[in-house]
């Protein structure tokens, strides 16, 4: 039984041998393998934790620029509002004078034109009258000059008659 013993029975000495050598080896892998990849991972989760952390800056800031750009779009359009109510005003008013202006030229026109007619009208008169007076003279010297029969008297009251109509 010596023989398979030795293959399937426990020595402590090769026990004890293959402990140590399990100790030994992962003390060496500790020491030159478990401590570079930890401080590799552990320098790969600082990055990506900066990563992180500048994204949520980025992102905070995004945010602000953001709120400001809204803050400027709300006074810019208030603002815009403002000129357009302005301009509005401006425009009434201009429009206001305008048609007050055109009233007083209508109006002056309109008495202007009113002055030309009575003017015209006062010369016209005066010109029938002139025209009438001239006649009247002339009616009168052929009255004085000649005797007047009732036949004469009606052919110069038809010749008066006919010039006035001539004259207007």
């Amino acid at each position: 039984m010596t023989g398979f013993e030795s293959i399937v029975g426990v020595d402590p000495w090769t026990a004890l041998f293959t402990f140590l050598n399990m100790l030994i080896t992962f003390a060496i892998l500790a020491k030159f393998l478990f401590k570079p990849v930890k401080k590799m991972i552990d320098e790969r989760q600082k990055e990506i934790d900066d990563t992180y952390a500048g994204a949520d800056a980025a992102k905070k800031a995004a945010e602000e620029l953001k709120a400001e750009y809204e803050t400027k779009l709300e006074d810019a359009k208030s603002e815009r509002d403002e000129i357009v109510h302005q301009a509005v005003i401006r425009a009434q008013k201009r429009e206001e004078e305008i048609l007050a202006e055109a009233r007083e030229n209508a109006n002056a026109i309109r008495e202007k034109a009113h002055a030309d007619i009575e003017q015209e009208k006062k010369k016209a008169l005066n010109e029938v009258k002139n025209e009438i007076s001239s006649i009247s003279i002339g009616i009168a010297e052929k009255v004085c000059e000649k005797e007047i029969d009732e036949a004469k008297h009606k052919e110069l009251v038809l010749d008066f008659i006919s010039k006035i109509g001539e004259a207007s």
